[in-house]
């Protein structure tokens, strides 16, 4: 009966107890469990035949059941201990709340107490400290009073010296006391309302007034606008004028130092009128001379007078420079006509000497704006003269005369720069022109000389390098650039540049381009018996190696003066004005000089392309079809790897220098030599299978030959680059391919068609015809072979050209390589 009930009671609490999948979930990772009864899925039946597998296994029936209930056992102890102490939770919470809350009201009850006494406190405070601030309030008031009073009879007492003073001309004592008593006045700003104050301020107004007129009638007296100075010379009166000069109105200052350089510098203009000879460019050393003599004549006798923050010396000098630079305009304008390149030069570098004087003697305070320069870049080991520094440019030229030679360049901080050098730009045509017809000269001698001397000899330390005259020019060309900017930083620069671009492109025209060697059309009737005989090869050659010495030598040329031209451009970008610099534009003459080097290179390669025509028109015209055995390389490759092997070691060794012009010239005759012999390759037919084996031998060969192109002949041997292997390995892959489907058999016609599509991945008909040639099919097989070919070609994409060449998957490099070493034990085999 007992065990009845516990199975009603567990079917009931399964009816009643149904948890939800996230309450399962919850309760196995709060609680996991590995015991099959905790499972939510729990089946008693799988339970069962686990414990009870077999029927043997029943035999411990007795103590599984006991071994259950002792679990159940243990289950409802351990639910009861839990029941039992959750009765007195939720009467442990209220308790604890209820005292909570009771806390909470004591402690806000004594926060309230200690806010009321804080509150009594403050006013407490307050009623102490009342007092004491009307006492503060008191002193501050009084303090101020005596001291506005004590300021009032100051400047009341001031004032009334000041006006008796001003009358005795005891300026000395007047500059310090008009600065107190200004001074004092700005503390009575506020008080200007009551009318003592104001009538004191009207007070120092007027003696500040009177002083200034006082002071320019004394100046004026000493140092009148006409006749001579006061023999006497300065006297303290004017010095201790010239102090209270600084407290009154700065316009007084002003005029005070007008009138005096007028008056000092009135002499010069007289001595330096426009109709006087002293005045031409050619005697403009008497200016600067006559400025220098005044100026330690100032010094000397007024050095004193003036305050040192007044800068005077520097003023007059000025001064000086600004009627010079009007003066000498309008005697340019007038006699515009006179002016030469030396006299202008001459005059100019002596007006650079003298404002780089007055930089070193002044510090330029008294410029509305001095105008600051870039700091020069530092030298550079290099033969290119732009990078090289400039101050260096006195010791390039030996030969031409001292008013040609431009002087050091400015301080990179000089602030009297273009004072008065600035007048003679409008006139620097004469110097642009001047340098456009140096250049010219300069250039006709270039062509002399290279005719004279003759090109590079081969063997010597010229062949293959870089002309001189290169070098000269761009020397030149730094040379007028610095004097130029020396000059003028404006239009005239762009005038230069243009100069400079006509001249850059004359060179690449006669010096260049004009000197290239001719490519001759004729062959000289050589025979195909000739061309096949090794020590008759070489009559093939275009160049001799003293062309060849040239062609590179041309090209090392054209390419530093590509690089150089480019310096040049940033140069100049760095000389002109910022807003002129959109303007300088070398990029048509870099240029120019790229069309050298690519006509250069496009000469060596057809030389040694032409070289390589007889012995290819020798393999073409060879009876392969009556070939017999396959024997070492044919007489043709012998001539072919000879002219390589004289032509390249040349070129490689003349354009050390320019090592990519070189891999560029490997790369554009492989490009060039490899198409043509596949087109020869097609003109040898018909072919048979032993003169197909022999020139696949002869294709192996030169691809060797090819892929050691870069370093043949070379003691030191170079990996070929990347690129260039890339297009040998492609070309000539191709090449073999073509022989190996001309090897193979056409029957049966499907697998051969199929053979071909594979192996070539060409589907342009002509292709397919001539291989069919060079097999010696009939015209009625290759009408057959020609319509399976096209009916075997794979379907081309969707949206793809609709023309007669479609694009295969070429094979990958392995295969190519697999097929390369099976195709060498054949040949191994047949030999």
């Amino acid at each position: 009966m007992m065990e009845e009930e516990e199975f009603e009671f567990a079917e009931d609490l399964e009816t009643i107890l149904h948890l939800t999948p996230e309450v399962q979930l919850a309760i196995e990772q709060v609680f996991p469990s590995q015991d099959p009864l905790d499972r939510a899925d729990f089946n008693a039946v799988e339970y069962i035949n686990t414990l009870f597998p077999t029927e043997q296994s029943l035999a411990n029936i007795d103590d599984v059941v006991s071994k259950i209930r002792l679990k159940i056992r243990r289950l409802d102890d351990n639910i009861r201990t839990v029941v039992r102490g959750q009765t007195n939770v939720g009467q442990d919470g209220r308790q604890a709340l209820e005292e909570a809350q009771i806390a909470i009201q004591q402690l806000f009850g004594k926060i309230k107490d200690i806010k009321d006494k804080a509150e009594k406190s403050e006013q407490m405070v307050k009623e102490i400290t009342r007092d004491i601030k009307q006492l503060d309030h008191a002193k501050r008031h009084l303090t101020t009073s005596i001291t506005t009073l004590n300021h009032l009879h100051m400047l009341a007492g001031g004032v009334d010296s000041l006006e008796a003073m001003t009358r005795k001309r005891q300026y000395g004592e007047v500059a310090n006391l008009l600065q107190g008593v200004v001074n004092v006045l700005e503390h009575f700003h506020k008080y200007m309302g009551i009318p003592q104050i104001r009538q004191l301020s009207e007070r120092v107004r007027a003696a500040q007034s009177e002083l200034g007129t006082q002071i320019l009638a004394d100046f004026e007296e000493a140092f009148p606008s006409q006749g001579s100075k006061r023999p006497g010379g300065p006297s303290n009166v004017l010095r201790d004028a010239c102090l209270v000069a600084n407290v009154l109105d700065p316009r007084i200052k002003q005029e005070i130092i007008k009138k005096f350089m007028r008056q000092h510098l009135s002499e010069y203009l007289v001595l330096f009128q426009e109709n006087q000879d002293v005045a031409w460019l050619d005697k403009i050393d008497r200016r600067y001379a006559w400025i220098k003599r005044q100026l330690l004549d100032y010094e000397e006798k007024y050095g004193r007078m003036f305050p040192e923050e007044w800068c005077m010396t520097e003023r007059i000098a000025v001064e000086f420079c600004h009627i010079t630079k009007v003066e000498l305009a309008k005697v340019m304008r007038t006699r515009a006509k006179e002016i030469e390149v030396k006299l202008l030069l001459f005059a100019i570098q002596r007006t650079t000497n003298f404002e780089g004087l007055l930089a070193k003697r002044f510090t330029g305070c008294t410029l509305m704006d001095a105008t600051g320069q870039k700091k020069p870049e530092s030298p550079l080991d290099s033969t290119n003269p732009f990078l090289e520094d400039e101050p260096g440019e006195d010791e390039v030229t030996e030969k031409d005369d001292d008013l040609t030679k431009p002087r050091k360049p400015k301080a990179p901080d000089n602030p009297f720069h273009g004072i008065v050098s600035k007048c003679f730009e409008p006139h620097l045509y004469v110097y642009i022109e001047s340098q456009d017809k140096n250049l010219g000269e300069l250039i006709d001698r270039f062509v002399a000389d290279f005719r004279a001397q003759g090109p590079p000899k081969a063997g010597t330390e010229e062949g293959g390098a870089v002309l001189p005259s290169c070098a000269d020019l761009f020397v030149y060309y730094k040379k007028c650039m610095v004097q130029c900017s020396q000059l003028s930083t404006g239009e005239p620069m762009i005038a230069l540049t243009t100069i400079f671009q006509k001249f850059l492109r004359e060179y690449a025209w006669k010096i260049l381009s004009g000197n290239l060697p001719k490519s001759s059309s004729n062959s000289g009737g050589l025979t195909i018996s000739s061309l096949l005989k090794e020590k008759e090869g070489c009559e093939a050659a275009k160049f001799t190696v003293d062309e060849l010495c040239l062609i590179c030598s041309i090209l090392s040329t054209a390419e530093y003066c590509l690089a150089t031209t480019q310096q040049l451009e940033e140069k100049l970008k760095e000389k002109v004005d910022k807003v002129l610099v959109e303007r300088i534009n070398l990029t048509g003459e870099m240029d120019t000089f790229s069309t050298v080097i690519s006509n250069s290179i496009q000469l060596l390669v057809q030389d040694l392309d032409a070289a390589c025509d007889p012995a290819l028109t020798a393999m073409s015209k060879m009876p392969w079809q009556s070939v017999e055995h396959v024997g070492d390389q044919s007489p043709y490759v012998t001539s072919i790897i000879m002219h390589i092997k004289q032509n390249v070691p040349i070129i490689r060794d003349n354009l050390a220098s320019t090592r990519k012009y070189f891999t560029q010239f490997c790369i554009k005759f492989t490009n060039s030599f490899i198409p043509k012999f596949i087109n020869h390759l097609f003109r040898c037919k018909p072919i048979s299978m032993v003169g197909a084996e022999q020139l696949l031998l002869d294709t192996h060969s030169l691809k060797t030959v090819l892929l050691d192109l870069p370093s043949i002949g070379s003691q030191v041997l170079r990996k070929a680059p990347a690129s260039y292997t890339k297009i040998v390995v492609k070309g000539m892959t191709r090449a073999e391919m073509i022989l190996k489907v001309v090897m193979a058999p056409h029957e049966p016609p499907v697998v051969f068609v199929d053979n071909y599509i594979k192996l070539l991945a060409d589907g342009n008909p002509e292709t397919f015809q001539k291989i069919l040639d060079m097999k010696g099919l009939k015209r009625s097989e290759q009408s057959s072979m020609l319509e399976l070919f096209r009916q075997r070609l794979p379907t081309p994409p969707s949206g793809a050209d609709g023309g007669p060449t479609l694009s295969f998957n070429a094979p990958t490099p392995e295969q190519e390589s697999s097929r390369i070493r099976k195709l060498e034990k054949l040949i191994k085999k047949r030999l």
